[in-house]
Parts: C-alpha cells; structure tokens; sequence
C-alpha cells in the first residue's frame, strides 16, 4: 500500500483533540483511530504492538542487523479543531498545473496566496473540498512510517537495527509528550515526521508559553453608568491593544517571535483572552512574557487591583540546545535525503512538536518532512510523489549503517 492511500483512510478518522478536556487522550475519538492503526500494525507483523491507558501507541519492527542504533519514528494523530475537520472529502488533482485549483466548496487554492504549492507543479496533489482539512498535519506523517515499516518487514533483506514507533495523541493542544513511554519505548534517538517541505530538518523551534488573561469588570445599567461601569471587554481591547500591532503571526517571519491572540470572549463583567507567546530566542522569549505581564500590572494601577489576572505558563523550550551535543543525527538524516536524490536542508520550526519536549525529556527528536502544505487550514494539501519520497527517506534513514 502506497502512503496516500494511507492517509485518505486515516483522514476519514475524526481525532480533533480539545485543550479544554483533562482527560487523556483529550478526546476519545483519538482512542478510535489509535486502536485500528495498533490492529493495522499487528497485522503487518509489527511486534509488541500496544495502546497504552493514555492512547499512545507503540509497536517495532524487528531489527535486521546488528549493532546499529535503536531509531524512533514518531507522529501524532490529532489534528486541530480551530477549523472545521469532518466530514474530510478528499480528492485527487492529477498532474497539478502549477495553477488556481477550484475546490468544490467554489474557494481557491492559489499560489498567489499559497506559493508552496507550485512546487508540486507536475505532481498529484491532494486536496480537501474547501470545507475541512485535510488532516495530513500529522496522519500523512503517521502514514508515511507505516508505509516504510510495511517495506522493512516485506523485504527482510534490507539491514536495519530496531525500529520502534510511536504514536501520540494531544500534540496540537502541547501535551503530546507528557505521558510518552520513554524508557519503555526504548530509542536510543528518534524523530517526528510531522510536517515541512521535503529535504526539511528541523531541531530549531520557538520557546513557547500560553498567556491567559482574566478582566473582572463591573455591570451596570447603561442609563445610569457614569463613573460607575467598568466594562470588561473593554478593558480587555485596551490589554490587547497596547500589544505590538506588528508582532502578530500574520506579520512575521524566520526568526521573528510574537503574540498570538486564540480566542476571545466577554460581557461587561468577564472578558478573557487566550494567547500564544512565542520567540526563538530564550532573551527576547523572557522580554515578551515580561512585557505581557508588565501591562496587567499597568491596568491594574489604571483601573484598580484585581481587575486583570494574567497567567503565563511555559508550554516548550527551543531543542536546539539539547540537539547540538548529538549532531550525528542530523548527519545521519541528511545522508538519508542524499541518498533518497533530495538535497537536505535545516530550518527553524516557526511552532513546536513533540520532538521538542521529547528532546528535553532525554530522547534526542529532531522533526522530518512529511510534505504537507498549508496546514491548519482548509486548504491542506500534500502531493502523493512527496509522500512516496518521504518513506523512501525513512527506508533509508533506518538502513545506514552509522558506522
């Protein structure tokens, strides 16, 4: 079975997850999917093959050859649910022209607003019918290994060490690393395959925190409010106002850190704001939660003591600095990409994974491609030769001798 075929499958899977659950997995229907990739690996030959009490699956193929590293392959299988993400129709546009693609729903897909795009120009490019995503953040990545893990156990030939994969729920909502079985999953180093353009390494991501804010105002009727009202959505366009117009998501690039406004909501005597905080480096990371701080602090002089609660919490750090000192990794994946005709190349995750918590953790995770375009969105693509190419890599990459 080729990886895509794979993947149309899994997206028929709803496994949104949902950060106000505190449960785990955050949404049982992840559990779903998790118990029919584990019976999918069973019946490949996968051995030791289990789902955990928290939904994480793990499974390995045997290995081939001795004295080679245990290599890890891992994604997630949730998706985000800021989007619509059911019922996935997929199709097929064969032979992508490099051009406007009308999706079902009338939208266009255009590389004019999604320039990646028309580097698949000549490729089977598959898309969603405008209404949901496509859900290839990360199922083409959970695809991608198991294609490679169905060639490794055809052709036992091929010489590998262990092979172990895991599955993990809750990665788009940051907890897709807090009950992964380190010890029990046995690598002595692994990697995400969770999204980017083929050739991608990445082991450089954002230190990220969430920032919650809390206005407490004071209702009263409008006839009769003078110098007696303290309207809490109000304060709270003040809070969000006195942020850095142009340090948003939509205005920044590369290195470039910034606040993220998630959600909203408010009446005159409750207001909240949920924000992303994010930067790549761990100084300017400080200033911002600082900065977010110090305007509770003001507000509160403002309007008086207790009117914003703000709450910042640390989510992932930048793995680099825990990757650097096992930079044979890195080696061994761009030799894997050479080897595959792709020529390698590193690049700063404008986000997180799992790999970055992971690396923390002790289990050294830098991120692959998967091929995936425009995720989180209703234009989320991927072309099918991109995938094929990708569990061309993972072949590859597990078959090296290091040495």
């Amino acid at each position: 079975m080729r990886a895509y075929e794979r993947l149309l499958r899994y997206a028929q899977y709803d496994t949104a997850s949902d950060e106000r659950s505190e449960t785990c997995p955050s949404t049982e229907k992840q559990r779903v999917l998790a118990e029919a990739l584990a019976a999918e690996m069973r019946e490949m030959g996968m051995t030791g093959v289990r789902v955990d009490e928290n939904g994480y699956v793990y499974g390995c193929v045997p290995a081939t050859a001795e004295k080679r590293p245990v290599i890890g392959l891992i994604a997630h299988m949730d998706t985000v649910d800021c989007v619509p993400v059911a019922p996935v129709r997929a199709r097929i546009v064969e032979n992508y022209d490099g051009g406007a693609v009308r999706l079902e729903n009338g939208d266009l897909l255009d590389p004019k607003v999604f320039p990646d795009i028309a580097k698949a120009k000549g490729k089977d490019l598959i898309v969603t019918d405008g209404n949901t995503l496509l859900g290839a953040d990360d199922k083409a990545g959970v695809a991608e290994i198991l294609t490679a893990c169905e060639r490794l156990l055809a052709d036992r030939t091929i010489p590998h060490g262990k092979v172990m994969v895991g599955f993990t729920p809750d990665e788009e909502i940051g907890r897709g690393a807090d009950r992964f079985d380190i010890p029990g999953f046995g690598a002595d180093f692994a990697y995400t395959v969770d999204g980017g353009a083929v050739g991608s390494i990445e082991y450089e991501n954002f230190n990220a925190a969430a920032g919650n804010v809390v206005v407490h105002g004071l209702s009263v009727h409008p006839g009769s409010a003078k110098n007696k009202m303290r309207n809490a959505s109000l304060v709270a366009m003040e809070f969000a106002a006195m942020l850095p117009p142009a340090e948003t998501p939509a205005h920044t690039e590369g290195f470039e850190g910034f606040f993220h406004l998630c959600s909203m909501e408010g009446t005159e005597e409750l207001a909240k704001l949920e924000y992303i905080i994010r930067d790549h480096d761990r100084a300017k990371f400080a200033s911002r939660k600082a900065a977010f701080e110090r305007i509770g602090r003001y507000l509160n002089d403002k309007y008086g003591e207790g009117t914003v609660e703000v709450d910042v919490r640390d989510s992932y750090s930048n793995m680099r600095e825990v990757i650097e000192p096992h930079m044979h990794i890195i080696r061994l994946a761009e030799r894997a990409y050479r080897e595959a005709g792709i020529e390698p190349f590193s690049e700063a995750i404008r986000g997180g994974t799992d790999g970055a918590r992971l690396s923390y953790m002790g289990l050294p995770c830098p991120n692959l491609a998967t091929g995936g375009m425009n995720c989180h969105g209703r234009f989320e693509c991927v072309a099918i030769q991109d995938m094929d190419a990708m569990v061309d890599v993972l072949v590859r990459l597990v078959s090296i001798d290091p040495e």
